[in-house]
């Protein structure tokens, strides 16, 4: 909702599609091809608009946008599922090089960091833009990770198929995250937060965990 409130503050006409569910991601991460094409279909046959489409999440918009081609390759819906991936937008990519927006800051001094997932920077290639858009913030002081491009170990089923992997890797991200001395970390993927925050937590430490589109909404919400 907070992306939503975003993108309708900046004047633009939000449709969602209520019939709308997963993009096929983790199905298709597993191997079944089958089974992720299944419900990739009914997402391409709900975004037949010539409009742009907006994820705030780079994970499900690094599949669409990277793999829908490959996903329906000799499928009756691959001619569909081009333009559908030809329109996906990262929230945070739409609102730097679409709209330039403009953040006017109303919150109280704080220290943020900021952990870019996997997806994000690898498949949608975006990476500078959130922190293009905290640093508008000027009561916001963001504090770069050191190990900023490494996977905070969710990666969906990894984390289940490689638990001890994955637990070392979060530690890694978690204790890189607790020396920037930031009270909140702030990130665009919903996996990687929920990683990320129930460590903090099952470490007893008081750094919060924040999805960018709540972040910035707060801090420049006029109410």
């Amino acid at each position: 909702m907070a992306g939503i409130q975003l993108l309708q503050r900046e004047g633009v006409r939000v449709i969602y599609p209520q019939g709308q569910s997963c993009c096929g991601q983790p199905a298709y991460n597993s191997g079944h091809r089958a089974d992720a094409l299944k419900v990739a279909r009914q997402q391409v046959k709900l975004f037949k608009k010539d409009i742009p489409i907006v994820l705030p999440s780079g994970s499900c918009a690094g599949m669409m946008f990277k793999h829908y081609s490959e996903l329906f390759e000799g499928d009756p819906l691959e001619k569909e599922a081009t333009e559908v991936a030809n329109r996906v937008f990262e929230l945070t990519e739409f609102l730097v090089h679409v709209l330039k927006v403009d953040l006017k800051d109303k919150g109280e001094p704080v220290k943020v960091t900021w952990h870019g997932s996997c997806h994000s920077q690898r498949e949608m290639g975006v990476r500078e833009e959130p922190k293009e858009l905290l640093r508008q913030l000027e009561s916001v002081e963001l504090q770069e990770l050191k190990r900023e491009k490494e996977c905070c170990g969710f990666g969906g089923t990894f984390a289940v198929r490689q638990p001890e992997v994955s637990a070392a890797m979060v530690e890694d991200k978690t204790k890189d995250i607790s020396d920037t001395g930031a009270s909140a970390v702030v990130s665009g993927d919903c996996g990687c937060l929920m990683n990320i925050t129930g460590t903090l937590e099952a470490k007893q430490s008081r750094v919060k965990g924040q999805h960018i589109a709540e972040f910035l909404l707060e801090r420049t919400d006029e109410a």
